[in-house]
């Protein structure tokens, strides 16, 4: 077991939910479009596959998805949507878990934010390793990853507000010693309550994944500030990365 939290029953049964805005057009179709772009011909797997938000359209256009998954109550989530004949998940951690076919994937994915739910630098790093052991040569790793903004944070401040809206609010507290962050949500529901979850991840720069890219025997083909392609800056608050087995 690596040190990521795994989601229980209540917060899988209101992923969907709290997480709609990630499931419109204008954000899974240019996701869809690239991922199917960067398999070709071959299958591909999905390390944190969740309830299926990009694995299911994935699957939907032809191309072999297998997933990945730490969580058995997500795992249940995506069950009520996709078949285990159309869409085989794997429950175990992404940085360990070696599922049927492994070293034949012509792509593995990784998207909005997952890989930092491995706590430690040492599990990350197995994570890329994990992903080019299942690529077949030539084979590609993409990550959907933020830029952590602590470029906000003012002198002996730790917490930085992410989203502020009237249905949601976000505040990330960092270490940046550790480089571990916590996010605190405040959701508020349709009858007026406030429900409060927090997750603990740990922020990667991009530079420091092309090191650990390096280190599994993958280079950095591309990277883009987000799906549709748009360059990344030093301004860019995410980054979408393409790493290529060597």
């Amino acid at each position: 077991m690596t040190s990521s939290e795994v989601w229980d029953v209540e917060t899988a049964a209101k992923y969907d939910e709290d997480a709609a805005e990630h499931f419109s057009p204008d954000v899974l179709d240019p996701t869809v479009d690239v991922l199917e772009r960067l398999a070709e011909d071959g299958p591909a797997l999905e390390f944190a596959i969740g309830t299926g938000r990009v694995g299911i359209p994935l699957a939907a256009r032809g191309v072999p998805v297998t997933g990945i998954e730490l969580s058995e109550p997500m795992v249940a989530q995506l069950r009520r949507k996709i078949g285990d004949d159309e869409l085989p998940v794997v429950v175990g951690d992404m940085a360990t878990t070696v599922v049927p076919g492994s070293g034949t994937f012509s792509l593995v994915f990784l998207v909005w934010n997952s890989i930092s739910n491995l706590r430690t630098q040492a599990e990350q790093v197995q994570c890329f390793r994990n992903a080019a052991d299942h690529l077949r040569p030539g084979g590609r790793f993409v990550i959907d990853l933020w830029v952590p903004p602590i470029q906000r944070l003012l002198p002996g401040e730790q917490a930085v507000p992410m989203s502020v809206d009237e249905g949601h609010l976000v505040f990330d507290t960092y270490d940046l010693v550790t480089q571990e962050c916590a996010s605190h949500h405040y959701y508020r529901d349709d009858d007026g309550s406030i429900r409060y979850g927090s997750g603990h991840f740990r922020y990667i720069w991009p530079a420091e994944c092309d090191l650990m890219a390096q280190l599994a025997g993958l280079e950095l083909e591309s990277r883009s500030a987000d799906w549709k392609g748009s360059p990344f800056l030093a301004t860019s608050g995410s980054h979408v990365s393409v790493w290529r087995k060597v």
